[in-house]
């Protein structure tokens, strides 16, 4: 990624021997209500036909502290998604991850680039109420099942991350990066996460943490 990234951050020092995640459940409950909105409104869409296909993208900024080997989640902001509007993140979309991982990141609706106006903020916001950032959330929808059917089967999707994932884990710098994976089921939608350090050189694999919640 250029220099201007947005999402700047620093896996080591404080953050070399922490071994897991935990949180609140609570602390996930404006994410989950965002991702699943997102994903209807993916479902309604494919359901409809038509060109005008909503891709369902839900995306958040980690806040919380270091209490010995755990990171504890205490927070999550969501920023605006710059993706298909700034000129950073187009000129990094078609000069390198295209190229890299395929033809479909050329849509201005897969993927996403925080607002680094509304990143500053936020970590500003963090900081002001004894917080770290810590990483980001974003979902991954089963898309390979319930997506328009010349897309099903094609990339299947989970809680675990692409390979465009790990480079933007990697590029970003972010000693946490979790992936909620939705998925429809009698039903009604599931979710499942997973947690991830980022690939500390080019080439090399994301690390799972495990992420556990209060009872």
């Amino acid at each position: 990624m250029p220099e201007t990234r947005m999402l700047p951050g620093n896996c080591a020092g404080v953050f070399d021997d922490v071994e897991v995640v935990v949180a609140e459940p609570e602390v996930f409950a404006s994410f989950i209500e965002d991702a699943i909105g997102e994903y209807r409104l993916g479902l309604e869409s494919v359901a409809a036909g038509g060109s005008r296909l909503h891709r369902p993208n839900s995306f958040g900024l980690l806040g919380g502290t270091v209490e010995g080997d755990a990171m504890v989640l205490r927070r999550i902001a969501f920023a605006d998604n710059v993706r298909a509007v700034d000129s950073v993140p187009m000129e990094e979309f078609k000069k390198n991850i295209a190229p890299k991982f395929g033809k479909q990141y050329d849509d201005g609706e897969r993927g996403f680039w925080c607002d680094s106006r509304q990143l500053l903020k936020v970590v500003r916001e963090f900081e002001d109420n004894g917080l770290e950032m810590l990483g980001s959330v974003h979902m991954h929808p089963d898309w390979h099942r319930v997506g328009p059917p010349h897309e099903r089967g094609t990339e299947n999707l989970s809680e675990n991350p692409s390979r465009m994932d790990e480079y933007l884990f990697r590029n970003a710098g972010w000693p946490l990066n979790i992936i909620c994976y939705l998925e429809s089921r009698e039903g009604g939608v599931t979710h499942t996460y997973g947690a991830w350090r980022p690939p500390v050189s080019e080439g090399a694999k994301a690390a799972k943490m495990p992420i556990r919640f209060f009872a």
